[in-house]
């Protein structure tokens, strides 16, 4: 069995996400001139640090597999949990910035 699979699928996923959060926050400081302030993209680059995070871990996973298994199967895990939690967050400062709660 092959160690290490989501990682590979983790990493270029959650940088892609990052390159989204990042595009987003450009977006929103664009529409702020006509929509007036808001803290979406203050909560955007809270959820582009959780997508680095993943993207760090998912790599150092990769990088450690053929040394250190245990690590790297914690630093996979740690990846997936913040994976999850940025889509889960992008979700959801997405229902409440199109509903104009923030």
């Amino acid at each position: 069995m092959i160690q290490n699979q989501l990682s590979h699928h983790i990493l270029p996923n959650a940088a892609t996400m990052l390159g989204v959060c990042l595009t987003a926050i450009g977006l929103v400081k664009v529409a702020e001139a006509h929509i007036g302030p808001s803290h979406v993209d203050e909560y955007l680059s809270l959820d582009a640090v959780c997508f680095l995070l993943s993207c760090m871990s998912s790599y150092s996973s990769i990088r450690k597999n053929n040394y250190e298994k245990g690590t790297s199967n914690r630093l996979e895990r740690l990846a997936d949990y913040f994976f999850m939690f940025g889509l889960i967050a992008m979700t959801f400062i997405s229902v409440l910035f199109a509903y104009e709660f923030i």
